[in-house]
């Protein structure tokens, strides 16, 4: 299928704030059919680019995010209307900041995204850490919603580190962190100790 043309971009846009005017859009219950790949991406560092070019309206940003679906591996902007391909890089939204309520078991972590989203940090909205094979480099993500992943930055990923602790996970100890009753394993606590 060839990609969307710049011009049928306006519909998406018209769908979108009609959906978003009754709360967050209901993008999951949606199923209309694939019209095709549009040439927009959104970075690692959260940075959202069409045609080539970063988008620099916030809300239009805000907007669009607020219709992203994942199905599978793939990315796409969804209205009741048309469903369209995008890439990203990483994953769909940037985690830039977090507030932390209590202390001990009792601690809840709030996220919170860089296109305005947040979510507590839960069995039902995990954090997870997968780390680069080659480098042994961390990247931290929370799922944010409906299978949508944010990459949590580097100054909230030091932040949670400091307020980390060691616990048994799963047969062995493990340093990670806690939140909504939660543990979240970030690495095996004998490498800690190297």
């Amino acid at each position: 299928m060839p990609p969307i043309k710049k011009e049928n971009t306006d519909s998406i846009v018209q769908a979108a704030t009609k959906a978003s005017k009754k709360g967050p859009p209901p993008v999951h219950l949606w199923n209309p059919p694939f019209c095709g790949d549009l040439d927009m991406r959104i970075a690692r560092d959260g940075t959202w680019y069409y045609l080539g070019s970063p988008i620099g309206r916030a809300p239009l940003v805000k907007l669009f995010s607020s219709i992203i679906r994942k199905d599978g591996d793939n990315y796409f902007l969804v209205t009741p209307a048309e469903k369209i391909g995008i890439k990203v890089d990483d994953a769909p939204f940037l985690a830039t900041d977090f507030d932390v309520k209590n202390q001990g078991h009792n601690q809840v972590i709030e996220f919170h995204t860089h296109v305005g989203d947040s979510a507590l940090a839960s069995i039902n909205n995990p954090i997870r850490v997968t780390r680069d094979l080659k480098t042994g480099e961390p990247s931290p993500y929370v799922l944010i919603r409906n299978n949508l992943e944010a990459l949590i930055d580097r100054k909230s990923f030091y932040r949670l580190v400091e307020i980390g602790t060691t616990q048994h996970f799963e047969g062995s100890s493990w340093f990670g962190v806690r939140s909504s009753g939660a543990f979240f394993p970030i690495i095996p606590a004998i490498e800690l100790e190297s």
